[in-house]
């Protein structure tokens, strides 16, 4: 079953007719497509391709030796339903090169669609890949009426596809696949504001996991079902990636392993993966960070904090799995689900607390924030404030701009606890931060964001449901 994404359908399809109807000798339109893995991006692709209309071309990168890839490229358009496609038969391919120039010479004149999934792949097996394509484009495929679709999952390559000083530089517009919201998740497994957002955590909104999840269900009995299925899509998802992004280089995964497990600062890190030198950590870090997998905050305020950067892991449901389901793998497989959801159970309240935050940040910035805006008229930015000592720990920051602000427009609180709402004993503890907040004032606006109400006055408070707003605004 294929749900929602009707903004990024519509869009393929306008770039399709553009391709079909532009009056230029070259009408031919390049895309490239990225989004983390398993979200969806070539299930998207192929809904597409699927009702377009058109002929197509779609070849998967395996990440095979390049001559093994040739051979699977030559087959797959041998196959396809290009006008030209029996020109691949039997062919033996001398490089990409070759490929691309014989490939023009398939498509159709009316209007054809080629997709080239799993990009880096190719890039990482074939270092001429990047001008070989552009050269192919530029001089063969953009004189065609084809929409040419490139996807790639390694987020920090097909951001750099695109960079200045790259072959492919300005040819391609591009498309983020992002995961299905909040109120995508609650929408698509019929759950009310707070449940979705627990959904939200456990799946990170992909796709494949939203789709083993029974409407309506209650997060407990679907995690039930789940840890006791070692094949279910919750399980196997993580693994799947981690194997995808880091093949070879079992460092990096045991330093996103120590992230996931819930450590933040460089020092702990470091300390929960081993010892690893101090050289090696840095360098680790910076290959999760450029592929997206990490993700670094630094303090929002007036004064620089960027001795104090906190890592986390970018993802809500890699997140999740590396903090349950990765360590618990050979217990699930021996029957034992129930010990990992005893954990899990055990563990849900201060680890939600933990990973909720980001999400609130995400959609208050989506609210443009609720409480004011810059001197600018521009929305302000989210945050939070912390110190080497964590003394204060600040949830929320509305600023002007970051990472250094000049303003401090609001700051606030997240308890997101199932029965204890935001009291007086919460506001004082509040009123406290704001003094030890560098640029706010005293009278700089309260923001408290919780998930079983609030009872004091004096402050701007939103629950779940304002939240899930934000994304269906949007």
């Amino acid at each position: 079953m294929f749900v929602g994404r009707e903004e990024q359908l519509a869009r393929l399809a306008s770039l399709l007719r553009r391709v079909q109807t532009v009056r230029d000798t070259k009408p031919g339109k390049a895309l490239l497509i990225r989004g983390r893995r398993r979200v969806g991006k070539s299930r998207l692709v192929e809904e597409f391709v699927e009702h377009a209309g058109v002929p197509h071309l779609f070849f998967a990168a395996s990440g095979r030796p390049v001559r093994e890839e040739l051979e699977l490229f030559a087959h797959e358009v041998a196959s396809s339903d290009l006008p030209g496609a029996a020109l691949f038969d039997g062919v033996v391919l001398s490089g990409w090169d070759a490929a691309l120039r014989l490939l023009a010479s398939a498509l159709p004149d009316t209007g054809g669609i080629v997709v080239l999934d799993e990009i880096p792949y190719l890039m990482a097996a074939d270092e001429g890949f990047e001008g070989t394509l552009q050269r192919a484009f530029d001089r063969e495929l953009a004189r065609k009426r084809v929409l040419l679709i490139g996807i790639g999952s390694d987020l920090g390559m097909m951001e750099a596809l695109d960079e200045y000083g790259r072959p492919f530089h300005q040819r391609a517009t591009e498309m983020v696949v992002p995961p299905l919201s909040p109120a995508e998740v609650g929408a698509l497994l019929g759950l009310p504001a707070a449940e979705a957002f627990d959904a939200h955590l456990v799946t990170g909104g992909l796709p494949l996991i939203c789709g083993e999840w029974p409407a309506g269900a209650p997060l407990w009995d679907y995690l039930a079902d789940a840890v006791s299925d070692p094949t279910s899509a919750l399980l196997v998802s993580g693994e799947r990636s981690l194997a995808a992004e880091f093949p070879a280089n079992v460092q990096a995964r045991t330093v996103l392993g120590a992230v996931g497990s819930g450590e933040c600062t460089f020092t702990a890190i470091g300390r929960a993966a081993g010892g690893i030198p101090q050289g090696s950590l840095n360098r680790s870090l910076a290959q999760l960070v450029a592929k997206r997998v990490v993700a670094v905050d630094e303090p929002l305020s007036t004064k620089p904090g960027s001795k104090d950067k906190r890592y986390r892991t970018a993802d809500p449901y890699l997140r999740f799995w590396l903090s349950f389901l990765g360590p618990a793998l050979g217990e699930i497989e021996r029957g034992r689900g129930d010990r990992a959801l005893a954990r899990i159970r055990t563990s849900w309240t201060s680890w939600r607390g933990r990973a909720i935050e980001p999400v609130v940040r995400e959609a208050l910035g989506r609210l443009a924030p609720p409480v004011a805006v810059a001197d600018d008229g521009l929305p302000g930015v989210v945050g939070g404030y912390w110190t080497r000592t964590n003394n204060p720990e600040i949830d929320l920051v509305v600023a002007d701009r970051e990472p250094v602000a000049k303003r401090i427009i609001a700051l606030g609180s997240i308890k997101w606890l199932e029965t204890a709402p935001f009291d007086s004993h919460d506001l004082g503890e509040l009123h406290a931060h704001r003094t030890q907040l560098p640029g706010a004032a005293a009278d700089t606006p309260l923001l408290v964001v919780t998930r079983s109400g609030c009872t004091v006055d004096g402050v701007t408070h939103l629950g779940p449901d304002d939240l899930l707003a934000a994304y269906q605004e949007a």
